[in-house]
């Protein structure tokens, strides 16, 4: 059964991001239509998959990570505006039976991202 899962890391802290609010967009032709909405567990994760079984369809996706909130609400400086703020990472599902896990590496000055298993 495809699933899509995610897991952030706080690279400034050595730290999981946790409670960043996630959301979730599928893209169609004309459309960015929210799918889900969710905020990072503890161990920066979240409690369950983001899709799943029949809802993970091929296509275009992105998902939305609210970083700056998250390095605000820990209390660093942040410039204004921030110079990350919002990590958008659009990414395709080519195989829906597949496993896609998207982590996020994030600091206030940069992130990384890749396929993981």
């Amino acid at each position: 059964m495809g699933r899509l899962t995610t897991h952030i890391l706080d690279t400034a802290h050595g730290c999981p991001g946790a409670g960043i609010a996630i959301r979730l967009y599928r893209l169609d032709a004309d459309a960015r239509t929210l799918l889900a909405e969710r905020t990072s567990n503890a161990d920066g994760r979240c409690d369950a998959p983001l899709l799943e079984g029949a809802a993970l369809v091929a296509g275009r996706y992105e998902l939305d990570f609210a970083a700056g909130d998250y390095f605000a609400a820990r209390g660093v400086a942040l410039p204004v505006p921030r110079f990350v703020d919002v990590v958008t990472l659009r990414f395709g599902i080519a195989d829906p039976a597949a496993h896609y896990h998207v982590p996020l590496l994030v600091s206030p000055y940069s992130y990384s991202t890749y396929r993981g298993s």
